[in-house]
Parts: C-alpha cells; sequence; structure tokens
C-alpha cells in the first residue's frame, strides 16, 4: 500500500533559502576552441566575453553534477534530504536512457519522499522553475523544494558550429525553496515566441543549431522588456537592486541590458559567463552562486530556445 504524501499548510509566501554550484573539473580557454572554428580568442572574446568555460568529463554526467550541486544546498539550508518535498530539475539537454533526470537526483540524495520531475524550458528553465517551486510552497503542496539547472551542453552540440562551439559549457547549480512570512520571490513574468522557435532548435542528430545574429536581435529587444515587467511586478524599481543576474547567454546582452536598465554602480551585475560559458538552465543560479557577498533583492531574467522567456525578482538570501 502507497503511504499517502504529507500535507503542509500553504504560506504566506516563500523564499531562497540557500544556493550552491558545482562546475566541473576541467576548464577549455578559447584557444582550444578556436582552433577547431578556425577562429581566435579574440574574436570569441570580442563576440561573447567568454574567456573560458568548464567541460564535463565522462564520469561527471548530468545526474552526478546535479546531485553534487543539490546536496551542497541542501547542506546549506541545514536541512534532511527527508524534508525535501519535490525535487525539480530544469534541463535542455538530457539524454541519458532513463526518461527523466529529477527521479535519479532525488534517489541519489536520499530525497525519497520528495515528487520529481523534469521542466523543460532550455535557457529560461530555471525561472520557470523557481516559479513553479514558488507556487508549491506557496499553495501548500510542499514544504521544501529543491531546484537544480543542469546541462551538459557538450551533449548537444557540434564542437566545430563556428554559431555555437565556443558559447556553451557544462555544470549544475541549486536551490533550495522554502516559506517564508513574507513573499521573497516575486511574481514571475513569462511567455514564449513559438513562431520563431526555428532561430534555436535542434537538428535531425539532436544538435542544437542557432541563428546567432536572430537570436541577439530578439534578446535584445525582449530582456529588457520583460525585466522592467518584473520589477513593476515586484513594486520596485532599477535603483532598489543589489543584484542583477540573468541568463548567461552573451556579454553583450547583459551590458546592453544593463544599460536600458539604466542600473547604478551600487547594483551587481553577474559576469559569470566571462569564465564559465553559456551553461543553459544552470547559469543562473551558478551565477547567483557566484555572488556570495550580496544579498537583498535580485532581479532574474531567463531567456532562450522555445524561444521562452521568465523574470521575476527575488530576495538573495
Amino acid at each position: 500500500m502507497v503511504n499517502p504524501s504529507p500535507r503542509h499548510t500553504g504560506h504566506l509566501g516563500s523564499r531562497i533559502v540557500s544556493v550552491a554550484s558545482y562546475r566541473p573539473r576541467t576548464e577549455v580557454g578559447n584557444e582550444t576552441i578556436a582552433a577547431l572554428i578556425d577562429s581566435s580568442d579574440e574574436w570569441i572574446r570580442r563576440r561573447c566575453g567568454i574567456e573560458s568555460r568548464r567541460r564535463a568529463a565522462p564520469d561527471e554526467d548530468l545526474v552526478t553534477m546535479a546531485v553534487a550541486a543539490g546536496s551542497k544546498a541542501i547542506a546549506g539550508a541545514g536541512i534532511d534530504p527527508l524534508d525535501v518535498s519535490a525535487v525539480l530539475v530544469a534541463t535542455m539537454s538530457h539524454r541519458g536512457r532513463a526518461t527523466t533526470v529529477a527521479p535519479l537526483v532525488a534517489d541519489a540524495l536520499g530525497a525519497t519522499a520528495a515528487a520529481a520531475m523534469d521542466l523543460g524550458a532550455a535557457c529560461a528553465g530555471f525561472p520557470y522553475a523557481l516559479a513553479t517551486a514558488d507556487a508549491l510552497v506557496r499553495g501548500g503542496a510542499a514544504g521544501y523544494v529543491l531546484l537544480v539547472g543542469a546541462e551538459r551542453m557538450t551533449d548537444i552540440i557540434d564542437e566545430r558550429d563556428r554559431g555555437t562551439a565556443f558559447l556553451f559549457g557544462d555544470g549544475a547549480g541549486a536551490v533550495v525553496v522554502g516559506p517564508a512570512q513574507t513573499p521573497q520571490i516575486g511574481p514571475v513574468v513569462w511567455g514564449a515566441d513559438g513562431s520563431r522557435s526555428e532561430v534555436l532548435r535542434y537538428d535531425e542528430a539532436g544538435i542544437l543549431r542557432m541563428a546567432g545574429p536572430e537570436v541577439f536581435r530578439w534578446a535584445t529587444a525582449i530582456v529588457p522588456d520583460v525585466a522592467r515587467r518584473a520589477l513593476d511586478a515586484a513594486g520596485i524599481s532599477a535603483s532598489d537592486l543589489a543584484a542583477f543576474i540573468p541568463h548567461q547567454a552573451n556579454l553583450r546582452i547583459t551590458s546592453a541590458t544593463a544599460k536600458a536598465l539604466e542600473l547604478g554602480p551600487h547594483v551587481r551585475v553577474s559576469t559569470d559567463i566571462v569564465t564559465n560559458g553559456n551553461t543553459g538552465a544552470a547559469s543562473i543560479p551558478q551565477a547567483m552562486a557566484a555572488l556570495p557577498d550580496t544579498t537583498g533583492p535580485a532581479l532574474l531574467v531567463g531567456f532562450g530556445a522555445g524561444l521562452a522567456y521568465a523574470a521575476q525578482v527575488v530576495t538573495l538570501p
């Protein structure tokens, strides 16, 4: 007989309790990538701002990296794995034999009482999943939610594709979302434009292909707009922010958005892409973990294949 799921009382709000990251051991500089795509370190830096990225070794599979980040997040939250009611994994690069990653992650962590599911919204996956975790906690369906963004982007890119090979890296980031007396995860502002999905798609072999200039133009138009709407939904202005943590897609997109929002010098703008590359759904939690001394309101924005986008203001733990 299956035991009934524990019931939780809804809460007025939810919060990010802890943040953690797992970065693969191997760091790959631009020279290695450039040699395969007839390019140069200077060209790559100018095009996207990346100096290096991490590449997962064979023993650093998607589940292993997700478990490593999730374990650190659970420890940082000071809870037991059995306290986790749900495990959400945001990913676009899962190619394992199991249909989903989250049940494997929950089992490896000892979160055996937790619901577990993957959420696929590509590079917007983390804010999509964060909105889901927020709703689960506030609605009473979960006490604590472990949310992991994990990617092995090197599994789904062509190392000789001049449009994508230099952009992407591997890794995982995780947060624990728990109850709060006041809302510390703001309303999500999200959407998608499926009519333009062909600009970022998988080919017949399952390899990611991207029309770079088109994606860049779309992102530089949509990201400032959705960012402003998220600020309005949270009832704050850009001057109230402590940090701006967008999906780490391209340093030029980050810089253009920071300029459009007129962010002051007191706002820490995440540039984790410089030494980490674009890690898809893992990029926002990894970038959050790279700002350990920053507290207060932070604006998160995710965007990517779909074309999907989402943003919300959160209070950093």
